[in-house]
This record gives structure tokens, sequence and C-alpha cells, in this order.
């Protein structure tokens, strides 16, 4: 297998084009294929050879209708990197530009010649290939790969789309927004189309460059942590998210600032690959990160259900099971000390549980793959970083916040619903003595003479319980409150003893 790939490597990178970003692919599809492809594939880089400029020129010029002179004060011939779909080149704007723009160095990115119908016979070629995959049992029953292929395709055209990439771009950088962890080149919107892209120059120290770190007076070991909390909030809080963090897109800038919290930032670029989670989905998310940190099987295995990777007639408990017992022996670990670990202790856990898990209908929802690939990058990226970094000392402090803001919006739901069931246990004395006093106007026959008394218990039995009502929400939602906020907690929990004292002093007043 590690042969095969090693063939597919070389493959790919004398193809070019999409058969590179398949090679990528591939290389997160943990979930299907063995270590031996995907430790070879996930180095895949575009390692391809620049295209000439004269060519690139004619192109950008068509695309920007007039002569690149005319454009950039200055083009550098050289690329400074060559991919698959596309390379760059550093330029400067022309002095009005500059002006209006607030840059001058820029970055300018340009597609290869005749993309587009490489693209598309590499398309063609990978749905004929999902077609026959599909044919084949073992393959069709973990996954649809047709719907697979279309979640591929949709991603590669978008990626070839500039205008779709300057508006990820930009969007991204709203979601961070005054976070002094992160910065987002800015996008020269006159100079882009669909095959020009034009950004500010923010080339800086590549991320896993730890050389140049150190000399920049920055330790690798605090980046990876500061880079995985900020790939967190993308999944599990904004649902917006770079799906391609490799270290060729990923800078370390150094902050000149003295009173910031820290001398560099995160600079994130190429937004070609993106990834957009559901609200259901993000919340299944958080569901399990919560449940992994916590070590709670059980809890693991409903979020993979709510997520939507096991299908809801799937039989759990063989499941649950074995994730109690995997957390029990390997829970915590980083990467570091898993190496560790005597091979027979995995090998005695894939015999007794490889079976139940192999025999699970798993299924990927949409964009599920994205996320896995977004999560192995942050993995690895963080592992180069510091090889004693533990992805659980990220996750845990992380899954701790997202729990307390759980809890907050479980205090507001029930305090909310306490509330709408207090208001409307309170309406109704009013409305009952309406009616009793129709019954005494005499607007309301009543045959029964008994029914005014049952009336006027059913009152005061009603005043009762919304002492009752009132006391429970304020004591619930105090308790809830109080681990986050012991002041409110503590003032929620004495306010509700009087309508507790209310509640029983009138009932032992109308009793007597």
């Amino acid at each position: 297998m590690r042969r095969f790939a090693q063939r597919f490597h070389v493959l790919a990178v004398e193809l070019g084009g999409l058969m590179i970003k398949v090679g990528q692919f591939m290389s997160s599809r943990l979930d299907v294929l063995p270590p031996e492809i995907t430790a070879e594939l996930e180095g895949l880089q575009d390692e391809v050879p620049p295209v000439p400029f004269p060519a690139i020129r004619a192109l950008a010029e068509a695309e920007l209708g007039a002569p690149l002179d005319a454009v950039f004060a200055s083009v550098e011939e050289t690329p400074i990197a060559a991919a698959s779909l596309g390379q760059a080149h550093r330029a400067k704007l022309l002095p009005g530009n500059a002006a209006d723009t607030g840059l001058s160095s820029v970055v300018f990115k340009v597609q290869r010649p005749g993309i587009d119908m490489i693209v598309d016979v590499d398309l063609a070629a990978l749905r004929r290939v999902g077609g026959w995959l599909s044919r084949i049992r073992l393959e069709s029953e973990r996954a649809d790969v047709p719907a697979l292929v279309r979640e591929f395709e949709q991603t590669s055209l978008e990626e070839i789309d500039y205008m779709n990439e300057a508006a990820n771009s930009e969007r991204f950088a709203a979601d961070f927004a005054g976070d002094p962890r992160v910065a987002v080149p800015g996008v020269v919107w006159e100079r882009t189309t669909r095959r020009v892209l034009t950004l500010e120059d923010v080339t800086a120290i590549k991320i896993t460059d730890a050389e140049g770190l150190r000399l920049a007076g920055i330790d690798p070991a605090t980046v990876a942590p500061v880079f995985a909390s900020v790939m967190f909030d993308q999944l599990f809080t904004n649902g917006f998210f770079h799906a391609d963090p490799h270290p060729g897109n990923i800078f370390i800038t150094p902050v000149a600032d003295s009173s910031a919290e820290r001398p560099w930032k995160l600079t994130f670029i190429d937004f070609g690959m993106m990834g957009e989670i559901p609200s259901k989905t993000r919340s299944g998310l958080r569901k399990l990160l919560i449940a992994a940190a916590s070590r709670d099987g059980k809890g693991l295995v409903a979020a993979i259900s709510d997520i939507g990777v096991l299908v809801p007639s799937a039989d759990t408990a063989e499941l649950e099971r074995a994730m109690t017992h995997l957390f029990a022996r390997f829970g915590g670990m980083g990467f570091a000390e898993l190496r560790e670990v005597d091979p027979r202790e995995f090998r005695d856990f894939g015999a007794e549980f490889g079976n139940v898990v192999r025999s699970l209908p798993f299924q990927l929802p949409e964009n599920f793959l994205l996320i896995i690939r977004a999560m192995s990058l942050t993995s690895g990226v963080c592992s180069s970083l510091d090889a004693r970094f533990n992805l659980w000392d990220s996750v845990e402090p992380y899954a701790a916040q997202l729990l307390r803001e759980e809890r907050g919006k479980l205090a507001k739901d029930a305090a909310a619903q306490a509330l709408e069931t207090a208001a409307v246990a309170m309406r109704l004395p009013k409305r009952l003595d309406g009616l009793v006093t129709r019954l005494e106007e005499g607007s309301l026959h009543v045959s029964n003479p008994r029914v005014e008394r049952q009336l006027a218990r059913l009152i005061r039995t009603a005043q009762r319980a919304v002492s009752a009502i009132i006391f429970a929400a304020l004591l619930i939602s105090g308790s809830v409150v109080r681990p986050d906020d012991p002041v409110l907690g503590n003032v929620l929990m004495i306010v509700s003893a009087v309508p507790l004292l209310y509640g029983l002093w009138s009932g032992g007043r109308r009793g007597r």
C-alpha cells in the first residue's frame, strides 16, 4: 500500500491539476484508508513546475483588460509560489491605487492557463471512478462515493473562482474582527477577477519554521495552543472554517506593539477551500468535544449520532462500551505518550472492538470530510511546533468554556420557561375571579350550586401554585448560574425563599 501511495504521489505531481488535490483529499480519509496511504499522501504539496511568465502575463492582461504595466507599478516575474491551480507573484500598486487602498506591496495570484479544462477532465474521471467504487460492496457500505465526489467537485469549482475566494477572505476577517490573535490580508477588489486575485502582501514566517520563529524571539511551543484554539473557534463557534490550514497557508507575523498580549499574530491566507457547518451539526460537534474532554463514552456516541455519522437505527450499546474502554485506557494521552504505549495493547483493543466498529452503519454528513481534514492538519501543525504537544491540553479548557456557555443557555431557557409558566399561572386567578363575578352578577347560568365553592378552592390552589412555580424557577436558576456567577446565583437562591414563605403562609391562613 505504501508503494501504491508513492506511485500515486509521483503520478499526481506529473499530471498536476486536481490529481494533487485528490491526493491531499485522500490523505484526510482516515475513516476508510489505511495509514500507509494517508501518511504518504499527507505530505503531498503542490509540487508542480511554474508556468512561464509570458503565459501568466497574457492571461492576466486578458482578465484585467489592460497591460500589466498600466495596472501595476511593477511585477516580479519569478513566482513566490507555484501550485496546481495557480501561482503567485509579488507586485507593487500604482501610486493612485496605493493611496486609495492603503496598500503598496501586494501578491498577484493568477490561475494556470487552461486549468478550467483540466479540472473538467479530472472531475469527469473522478465521477467515473466514483461510479465504479459504488458497485463495490465493501466501499458502498461505508460511504456514498458518488456523493463524496460531488462534494469534492463543488469544493474544487469554488476554489478556482477567485471572486469566491476574495469573498471568503473578507467573511473570515469579519469573524475575527478585533481578535488580536488573527490577521487576514486585505483584498484589492479593483484588481481582482474570477481568474486573477490581488491581495495585501502578508508574507512572514512560515508557521512551522522553528528556526525563523526563534530568531524572531518567538517560542514555537507557545504558538501551538493558540493555533489550536483559533481552529476550534472556527469549527465549534463560527461554523465557517479554513479547510486547508497546512503550513504553507499560515504565517506568524511579529507585532511591534509592546502593549499587545503576545508579540505575534496568526496570519491566514488562501481561502479557496472553506467549509461551513450547519447549526445542528455544530451543536453536535460541541457536544462531542465536551464528551471527549470529560471522557464520557456514552455522551460521545450520542453526539456522533446527533451529528449524523451514525444512522438512527444503529445499535450503539457495544460502541458505548468500546468508547468507555478506550477513554479509560488511552484518554488524555498526547501523540508522544501514545507512541510509548506497547503496540500489543492497541492490537488487543482492535481485536476486541474492531468488528463492533466495522459493523456499525457509519455515514459521512455533508462537509464532514473537510472537518476531518482541518482537524488532522491542525494536529499535525501543532505537533511539528512542539513534539510534546498534547491536543487534550487545548481541548479540555476549550470544552470547559463551551460547557459554561451551554449552562448559561440552559439557565436562560429554564428561567424563560419558568417565567412563562408563572405568567400563565398568575393570570389564572384573575380569569377565575372574572368567572366568579359573572356568576354573582347572573350573567352566567350555572345549574350546580357547588361550582362557586369549587372555583373558590381552585383560586386558592392556583395562588399557591404560582408561589411554588416562582420559588422553583428562582431556585433552579440560582443553582445553575451559581458555579459561573456565585453572587447572582446566591441572590437568586435567597430570593426564592420569599414566594415559598408566602405560599406556606397563605395556605395555612386559608386553611384556618
